[in-house]
């Protein structure tokens, strides 16, 4: 789809709900096409795939879902090449993997870790492994972390079903787990790291589960609420504490000491997003309604101010930069979804 003809720099969806989670499609025959998810304090709420029309400019809903409760993080399968099914995952009370068609999205499985107990710890958040899109990895409440694992089964009836198993789980922090992430350090596959409530970062590898790392620990124990590796250089890692208006960016060659924090915001920070394709650039979103992309090249020093802002309408909950396409970033805030060119 080439919209480079058209030169318009955002374009803008309004959904019928409040939009919390968000993310951009992955397979390169669907460049403009994005999940959202609703944000309503009840139990229902709803998904929607949304595309861009080239002839009209303009975002169409593709399909709308039913999902209980508001999905806390949504990602498509990360297939650059479009060789598996075309899957989205979804967390909130579990994990779900559905199946999405032009006409339909139906759900191909629940993944439930705690079968012998009527309640269900929430999933904070999950993670999709970029080298192995067979392994999934989730942050609970219940202070765990379940790395799952997917299996697309024979084809029945020209249809491959998917099925998952829990790999391994393991007490992650002291306290709630809010966010997980897979590194692309060592091949990409067995390292990860969560952040929780107890204000600590942990480094996992898979390969050796006895033992963690302690990256980081916030001074007064804040919660962390998201982490967010760099995708090309997997020293770095941004993390931010819950209510603060800075981002963090930590080396894990010199744990405990952030490089860089990143302070120019003037209300609670609630999203970050590193550049597919530059390991010194990210974006960070937060409730004073800005988008703002840093250029991190001269750490240790100071990096003093952005070099790119956008003012939103409204408070901007999730930010999103294009894997595939890195000339895209997209922010919701209220019932909007915007996508801008950078």
């Amino acid at each position: 789809m080439s919209l480079h003809g058209k030169r318009k720099e955002i374009y803008k969806y309004e959904a019928p709900w409040t939009v919390y989670a968000m993310n951009w499609a992955v397979r390169p025959d669907k460049r403009f096409r994005l999940a959202l998810g609703s944000f309503v304090e009840e139990y229902n709420n709803k998904v929607q795939i949304v595309g861009l029309e080239e002839e009209s400019s303009e975002f169409l809903c593709r399909n709308t879902f039913d999902h209980p409760y508001p999905t806390t993080k949504i990602m498509w399968i990360p297939d650059t090449k479009g060789v598996y099914p075309d899957l989205l995952a979804t967390s909130g009370d579990y994990l779900r993997i559905w199946r999405v068609s032009d006409t339909e999205t139906r759900l191909e499985c629940l993944l439930n870790n705690n079968k012998n107990s009527d309640f269900c710890a929430p999933l904070t958040s999950f993670d999709w492994n970029e080298v192995d899109p067979n392994l999934l990895g989730t942050s609970s409440i219940d202070t765990t972390c379940t790395i799952w694992g997917l299996e697309t089964g024979q084809v029945l009836g020209r249809v491959n079903l998917v099925s998952g198993h829990v790999k391994t789980q393991l007490i992650a922090h002291d306290k709630e787990v809010y966010d997980i992430s897979f590194s692309r350090a060592g091949g990409g596959r067995d390292m990860f790291a969560s952040v929780g409530a107890d204000g600590s970062v942990r480094m996992f590898d898979l390969r050796h589960l006895e033992h963690s790392t302690i990256i980081y620990e916030d001074p007064q124990h804040h919660p962390l609420l998201r982490l967010c590796w760099n995708k090309q250089d997997p020293n770095y890692l941004a993390t931010m504490a819950m209510d603060s208006m800075e981002v963090v960016i930590l080396d894990v060659r010199v744990p405990c000491t952030p490089v860089a924090r990143l302070s120019n915001h003037r209300a609670c920070v609630n999203g970050i997003a590193w550049a597919p394709h530059s390991s010194c650039h990210i974006c960070t979103a937060a409730d004073d309604h800005q988008a703002l992309i840093w250029d991190i090249q001269q750490m240790p020093r100071a990096i003093e101010d952005p070099i790119l802002a956008y003012t939103a309408e409204g408070e901007i909950n999730n930010v999103q930069w294009a894997s595939t396409q890195p000339d895209w970033i997209s922010i919701c805030y209220n019932n909007c979804l915007e996508i801008l060119r950078v």
